[in-house]
């Protein structure tokens, strides 16, 4: 690494299989559909670093099990030293979980007030598919801004953040060919 170059450290944490692993694959550009088949749970954590520019960014994917939550929670300061980025990944199709996610979520913010002016803060509802209305009919526009509106009253006063919908499907486009 040059002296131009910057290291950006990114945080990933959410519940088991919010597909915060599908993420990574994602960001690296991983476009083998295999690839995203044979995903297994995320043991403690792992890091993935990957160079884009003059950037190299050193992604940590935490895995969501309790087990692992509660570990990750224990040791926060040890593990958030140096993030420039956390990104906290809610299944959108998982509404029996929605609450355990909040939870987790004010559990992660509660730990990281005093760091909050030092990194960014993001929330991906993620697996927000193209056909999600299709799939799931049963999940309302009404649902998700109720969502939104839980997220709000843990995060209103004490950080900025923002709020995104994600999908790894736009990583597989169909390019048409012209014949």
């Amino acid at each position: 690494m040059t002296g131009l170059e910057s290291k950006r450290k990114i945080i990933l944490m959410g519940l088991d299989n919010a597909g915060k692993t599908s993420i990574v694959l994602s960001l690296r550009g991983d476009r083998n559909l295999l690839s995203y088949c044979q995903l297994s749970p995320t043991k403690d954590h792992e890091i993935i670093n990957m160079q884009f520019q003059d950037t190299q960014f050193n992604i940590w994917d935490f895995g969501g099990q309790r087990t692992y939550r509660d570990k990750h929670l224990d040791n926060f300061q040890k593990y958030f030293k140096g993030c420039n980025k956390l990104i906290y990944v809610i299944d959108i199709q998982d509404t029996d979980r929605w609450d355990k996610a909040i939870k987790y979520l004010e559990e992660v913010t509660n730990r990281i007030e005093n760091h909050k002016d030092s990194m960014s803060f993001s929330i991906f509802l993620h697996k927000y598919d193209p056909k999600l209305k299709k799939i799931r009919p049963d999940i309302s526009d009404e649902m998700i801004e109720e969502l939104i509106e839980k997220i709000k009253v843990i995060l209103e006063s004490k950080m900025d953040y923002r709020v995104f919908k994600t999908t790894i499907y736009t990583n597989f486009e169909k390019i048409p060919i012209n014949f």
